[in-house]
């Protein structure tokens, strides 16, 4: 592990000196114009989770510590990329993800970490802190119309003219979120808000393994204006597991999205508002019939004993952002989103409603302007038979305080990055979380996080 976290470290000062000693030629493209991609990242989260009013636990429950509790996350990502010819690219990225988190990714709907795994006991010896694959696909572009575009490199992005109309078809392990649901201002975990239900929407229930990547292909079709994309992923076998399920007759992830901009205020820059409808196609069970069950033999309701292969859940999503000025880099959001929370959650977290929204502040507003700040709150909520599951005495694959006095759980997010150099930042977070678990009788949580973040 030290070779491997040393041999990062040490690639962008070799690449950056062999760039330098490189001599210039007629030939030599742009920065933005050349036909690879070499970069990386590497992420460090110490977290403390304060002691908070426990009265009682079960099997899933977030645990109160009797004293300052701290955990940590580190994360270690290679952005490879190579354009064979025009319009067509191969990427992999290779990573490494360690760490449990504060609390054991259990007990809570929007956990504090986006980089911890999101399955009790993943992360913990069930599976191997070593590197792997997070990605391997292949994306075609092509032109549907006049204009070009620049796109700037960064993670899986090579820089360089793109068809400002154009069609891009993208195949192999990838995450859903890196084409759908994706927000300028809440959707990193590593450089933004950290809190899973601000990173994507908490009742998107999307494709995933237990690291959050799946196998697929997906189409988007790209206008100035607009943009309409279509995916199909692999499901899990089991509910966040590490295995993905191959049968794609009757395990699979569908997304259709479509993005707009219109201009909404004056002498701002346009909104984006993107649509998004989904469906899963799992071995899923159904939260009612588990109650039924669990009734009929007295004994809590178990999820486990009412899944069946076809079992399917859907949802819709609403996700919007409107920039406010600092090239963009001060905005607001917002995200609305809904599944039919009859069948159980399986790949992404246990929510059903969520309405979040917040806004970022460039450090252009007090004179440093690579730094910024946000702030963002979030609702999230579940439907009545998941609740009723979950009060009964039930357990999901994140909750299950054994039983359950209702309430939404309420989400506040702020925090404040220091751009120190071009390549590291650091930052302070603290979140506020009430009704963890959606228990009134539980919390609230605070948590108190700090963040570094190298990137090449």
């Amino acid at each position: 592990m030290k070779t491997l976290v040393a041999s990062i470290l040490i690639l962008p000062a070799a690449i950056c000196v062999a760039q330098s000693e490189a001599p210039a030629t007629e030939k030599s493209k742009p920065e933005t114009e050349k036909d690879y991609l070499i970069g990386g990242q590497i992420t460090v989260i110490p977290q403390t989770l304060l002691p908070f009013h426990s009265p009682y636990s079960g099997q899933n429950s977030l645990l109160s510590p009797s004293k300052l509790a701290a955990d940590w996350t580190d994360t270690y990502t290679l952005f490879l990329g190579w354009r064979a010819t025009k319009g067509l690219e191969f990427y992999v990225d290779p990573e490494m993800a360690r760490g449990a988190g504060v609390g054991g990714a259990v007990g809570l709907g929007g956990y504090p970490n986006g980089d911890v795994l999101r399955v009790p006991g993943f992360g913990i010896g069930a599976l191997p802190e070593t590197p792997y694959l997070a990605r391997y696909f292949v994306r075609w572009t092509t032109s549907t119309g006049g204009g070009s575009t620049r796109l700037a490199a960064g993670e899986n992005q090579i820089g360089g003219e793109a068809p400002a109309n154009r069609l891009v078809f993208s195949a192999g392990k990838m995450a859903v979120p890196d084409i759908f649901d994706a927000n300028s201002y809440s959707s990193s975990t590593r450089t933004q808000f950290m809190n899973w239900a601000l990173i994507n929407n908490a009742a998107y229930d999307y494709a995933a393994d237990t690291r959050g990547y799946s196998d697929g292909v997906a189409l988007e079709w790209i206008h100035p204006t607009w943009a309409v994309r279509a995916g199909i992923f692999e499901m899990p076998v089991v509910p966040n597991g590490p295995v993905l399920a191959t049968h794609w007759d009757k395990d699979q992830g569908d997304q259709i999205e479509v993005e707009l901009h219109p201009s909404v205020l004056k002498g701002k820059d346009p909104a984006v508002a993107r649509i998004t409808a989904y469906r899963n196609i799992a071995h899923m069970g159904n939260y009612q019939q588990a109650i039924e069950i669990g009734q009929q033999s007295g004994n809590p309701p178990d999820i486990a004993a009412t899944e069946k292969d076809g079992a399917v859940k859907y949802g819709f999503l609403l996700n919007v952002e409107q920039p406010l000025g600092d090239s963009g880099d001060t905005g607001v959001f917002a995200r609305l989103g809904w599944d039919d929370g009859a069948t159980e959650s399986f790949a992404y977290t246990e929510c059903d409603e969520q309405i979040s929204f917040g806004a970022q502040i460039s450090g252009n507003r007090w004179k440093s302007p690579h730094d910024k700040a946000g702030i963002a709150f979030v609702s999230d909520g579940l439907s009545a038979p998941h609740r009723d599951y979950l009060a009964a005495g039930g357990n999901g694959f994140l909750l299950g305080d054994g039983r359950l006095n209702y309430g939404r759980e309420m989400i506040l997010e702020a925090y404040w990055q220091r751009q120190i150099t071009k390549q590291l930042a650091a930052t302070l977070d603290y979140q506020l979380i009430a009704n963890p678990g959606y228990n009134q009788d539980r919390g609230p949580v605070s948590v108190l996080s700090a963040r570094l973040h190298y990137e090449f």
